[in-house]
């Protein structure tokens, strides 16, 4: 007698109960991939090593394309999680930056509240003037507003805004600039910035969003969110400084 007939003798039959039961629904073997597997590896072995079952092989291919595609299925999935709950945050962020009727209180907010909101660490409001003075009112505003010189934005970013480039620029850093952060801001390792046009005869400004982690802000992120949220808040201040 051969092995596979003594192999085949020694097997135990199922139970009638569960011979009906996988007739009448067959999908929880074909929806079982251990057991497909089995299934297959079983008729290679009846066939013998010198057939090539064809039909193994292109179930192998299909299962591997059936992975591949699951990933991607919940890469995709995540990906619009992650900007549905992100436009969940700028949404949040642009109500409570347009609730206060009174700048001092704006500012308050944009330091406090809509940092929060926004999950970053620091934010720094950059308006140029042509007299780098720090007057009582605007220190009474805090460290969130600070006041540059003409062409300190182009400095900052690097190019001047006349030239071609996003609005938003997202990078890692590791020295900050003392004018921008002060003594505060040692541990600011990225940062969201935000370019403001303020208006025709406005020099313009900057908003600046800094994050202690090296990872919430740097190249090839998407600033659609950030660009929109700038755009609400170039309108915003065009109506206080008007």
């Amino acid at each position: 007698m051969s092995t596979q007939a003594s192999t085949q003798s020694s097997l135990t039959p199922i139970s009638e109960d569960m011979r009906e039961t996988l007739i009448r629904s067959p999908e929880y073997i074909l929806e079982d991939q251990d057991l497909m597997r089995a299934l297959i590896a079983a008729n290679e072995r009846a066939m013998g090593s010198n057939i090539v079952d064809l039909r193994g092989i292109a179930m192998e291919r299909l299962e591997a394309r059936l992975d591949r595609l699951e990933d991607t299925h919940r890469s995709v999935i995540a990906a619009a999680y992650d900007n549905l709950a992100g436009m969940n945050i700028i949404h949040r962020a642009v109500l409570r930056m347009l609730d206060p009727a009174d700048f001092e209180v704006f500012m308050h907010d944009l330091g406090e509240e809509v940092a929060d909101i926004l999950r970053v660490d620091c934010v720094r409001l950059v308006l140029e003037t042509q007299q780098d003075e720090k007057s009582a009112a605007i220190q009474k505003l805090g460290d969130v507003l600070v006041t540059a010189p003409q062409g300190f934005s182009d400095g900052y970013v690097g190019r001047s805004r006349e030239h071609s480039g996003p609005g938003v620029v997202l990078r890692q850093v590791q020295e900050q600039d003392q004018k921008l952060y002060g003594d505060t801001g040692y541990w600011i390792r990225s940062e969201a910035i935000l370019r403001l046009d303020l208006g025709e005869g406005r020099l313009p400004g900057m908003l600046v969003l800094g994050a202690e982690d090296p990872h919430q802000f740097k190249p090839g992120q998407g600033t659609d969110l950030l660009g929109f949220f700038g755009g609400v808040f170039e309108r915003a201040m065009r109506r206080w400084l008007a």
